[in-house]
């Protein structure tokens, strides 16, 4: 960090006591999480993430502002987003969620590359649901500047298979495809897409994002649930869901099933903190 000389980096502190770390703090990024090892249950992996996300949530209520934004990276993000939570009642609910940004830009990225246009020239692509390959990538909204006006991507696409086939599964397992590759999980990007949605959080954005955030049953979700939707982010961070948005039986079937995994994550989850 010191040596990227950032211009606003004022001070490091290096510590491992979560009091230290987040007392009087505006912003927490919380990227530290147990990873699914080989052989490991999804269940062992929930209670070893629920002891963090517990004990990490206890800090920021006791010492964080109120005020402060939590951004969850540390996977599973969503139900680790849930106990952190859970554990800070005095923090609004609102000021908890889970990084599916990387996702959003994955997707635009590959609907960049196939349409040969630049990235900045998609919006609107959708993540729905869980961090992880049950994910709902939607672009049945999205647009994409083709010769110089926004078209729909399936439009622009003309190719409903490949969107409903290889683009979505390409994104759902994109994450499990750099492991591959390099032996490690994402890292550049997932730091990018970190600090692209904390930027957007504290600044608001011109037009949709996605993240990972408190449902309110919207779209017939359950509440209580850390669900990705689109939001957008207005003054002073307030994000707001966007509704309205027609989704056809597929569509509704595909967020069924990342409902259902939320659904069994948190029951895991809530089952290990026995309070």
């Amino acid at each position: 960090l010191d040596d990227c000389a950032y211009p606003l980096l004022q001070k490091v502190v290096p510590t491992v006591n979560e009091t230290e770390a987040f007392t009087d703090i505006d912003a927490a990024f919380l990227v530290g999480a147990m990873p699914r090892r080989e052989g490991m249950e999804r269940k062992d992996l929930l209670a070893a993430n629920v002891k963090i996300f517990k004990s990490q949530g206890k800090a920021l209520d006791t010492v964080a502002k109120k005020t402060v934004k939590v951004l969850v990276v540390g996977n599973p993000a969503n139900t680790n987003c849930l106990i952190c939570s859970k554990y800070a009642p005095s923090v609004p609910s609102e000021n908890f969620s889970a990084l599916t940004r990387l996702d959003m830009n994955r997707a635009q990225s590959a609907i960049a590359k196939r349409l040969q246009v630049a990235v900045m020239d998609v919006k609107r692509c959708v993540i729905w649901g869980n961090h992880s390959n049950t994910q709902f990538v939607d672009v049945s909204h999205a647009l994409a500047k083709v010769g110089g006006a926004d078209t729909p991507v399936y439009k622009a696409v003309s190719n409903d298979d490949w969107i409903r086939t290889d683009f979505l599964k390409e994104i759902q397992v994109r994450g499990a495809a750099v492991i591959k590759a390099r032996k490690l999980s994402s890292a550049l990007s997932a730091a990018n897409a970190a600090a692209d949605h904390m930027h957007d959080w504290w600044l608001g954005c011109a037009d949709w994002v996605c993240m990972a955030v408190m449902s309110d049953g919207s779209y017939g979700t359950p509440k209580d649930l850390i669900f990705s939707f689109p939001v957008t982010i207005g003054a002073y961070g307030k994000w707001k869901i966007v509704q309205g948005l027609e989704l056809d039986e597929w569509a509704k079937s595909k967020i069924a099933i990342t409902t259902q995994e939320l659904a069994d994550e948190r029951t895991t989850a809530m089952e290990v903190c026995q309070d």
